[in-house]
């Protein structure tokens, strides 16, 4: 993989730790801002939003400009927003800044996306986004503990200056390396690329990152209550099983990557079977520490190996909306991660326990490969439809 891959990589890193780090920042925030804890969530919201709505619509704006002038601008206003912040006295401002930041790290991963697998054969195109997406995973190991340090010891401004200035190097690799000049005349025209967004396969693919990414978040957000009032572990275990699972997703995606190309019904079909068991696993086994631990670390890696690879298969479905495409894959995997979990807090607020998620993740697996399923089956009809009004064309053909 190009070097410069892995320095965009460490853009992700940072723009994953802003999005993730704001969990263990947020009671000194509020208190510092002077509102509450549940206003503070907002910015937690407000940055899924941005995310979601951004996606789509800065990959639409990205298409007038090179790949050089749409990621330095994005990656310019990420690090500004977060320097704003950092030295900002209004909780209003500070809201603003996430918004705009979310926008921007929407926009630079659908058009990182695209650039990345530019940089590599056509048929890398899983190793490229496997490489990328490793800065999300090594966010949720690094980054995100490392802010909640910087925290406590400096203060929750620390931590967004730590988000500008990781960032800096990635600045240096998109004008070392990534082509610069005008937009790329040989782009396919916005209509075009809103033409392609309608094929089944692509449709299908989004709806299935969509899924798996919900069942990953579902649980992953109430990982800490789960180990400590189910698992039965103290409270000081809880960023160890953070960082197990972060490690899991990393080797997820490195795994991933390497058979995503080649094989990814392989990885997409047998991954997804064995993410769903896993869950369940994992529910009927969370009592056990053991069990516990080893299945944290395994489900982090499924669930990262399965998702990366169906971003890759977004980008093989959409050739003639190479950016929309990517967009797409963004806002898709960004709605999984906002509706998993609050799919999984609204089963804990049910009343039906830790455990809740877990399974709720399961069904959301499970339901994934029912589309998969129903798909491939309707594909297959379809294509021996066409077959046959072919072969009967022919014979009439031939008959006149």
């Amino acid at each position: 993989m190009p070097f410069a891959l892995y320095l965009l990589g460490v853009a992700v890193f940072a723009q994953g730790t802003s999005e993730f780090m704001l969990s263990g920042l947020l009671p000194d925030i509020a208190r510092d801002l002077r509102v509450s804890v549940p206003a503070a969530g907002a910015l937690g919201s407000a940055f899924a939003v941005g995310m979601v709505v951004g996606a789509p619509l800065m990959a639409g704006l990205a298409r007038r400009w090179s790949r050089r002038g749409a990621l330095l601008g994005f990656l310019g206003v990420f690090l500004a927003v977060h320097v704003v912040g950092a030295v900002t006295e209004s909780f209003g401002v500070l809201l603003g800044t996430r918004v705009v930041g979310a926008l921007a790290n929407a926009g630079f991963l659908a058009v990182a996306l695209v650039a990345a697998v530019h940089m590599v054969e056509p048929d890398a195109k899983g190793r490229a986004t496997s490489t990328l997406l490793g800065g999300v995973t090594l966010a949720c190991v690094v980054g995100v503990p490392a802010g909640a340090v910087l925290g406590q010891l400096w203060g929750w401004r620390a931590a967004f200056w730590a988000v500008a200035l990781v960032s800096v190097p990635a600045v240096v690799a998109v004008v070392r390396s990534v082509p610069g000049g005008s937009a790329d005349s040989a782009r396919p025209a916005l209509r075009g690329e809103l033409r392609s967004l309608r094929s089944p396969r692509l449709q299908v693919t989004l709806l299935l990152g969509a899924l798996v990414n919900a069942a990953t978040f579902c649980t992953f957000t109430y990982l800490a209550p789960l180990v400590t009032k189910v698992t039965g572990l103290e409270r000081g275990w809880v960023p160890v099983v953070l960082a197990l699972f972060g490690a899991g997703a990393f080797a997820g995606v490195g795994v991933g990557g390497r058979f995503a190309d080649r094989w990814p019904g392989v990885v997409v079909i047998g991954g997804g079977s064995a993410l769903c068991l896993g869950w369940g696993s994992f529910a009927l086994g969370a009592g056990t520490p053991a069990v516990a631990l080893g299945l944290v670390f395994v489900q982090g890696a499924l669930s990262f190996g399965v998702g990366s690879t169906l971003i890759s298969q977004v980008l093989y479905a959409a050739p003639g909306a190479p950016t929309l495409g990517a967009g797409f894959a963004t806002a898709a995997f960004n709605v999984g991660a906002a509706l998993g979990p609050w799919l999984g807090g609204t089963a804990i607020g049910a009343g039906l326990g830790y455990r809740s998620p877990l399974w709720v993740s399961a069904a959301l697996v499970a339901l994934s490969l029912v589309a998969a399923g129903v798909a491939v089956a309707v594909a297959g009809l379809a294509r021996r439809c066409h077959q046959g009004t072919a072969g009967r064309r022919s014979q009439a053909s031939s008959s006149a």
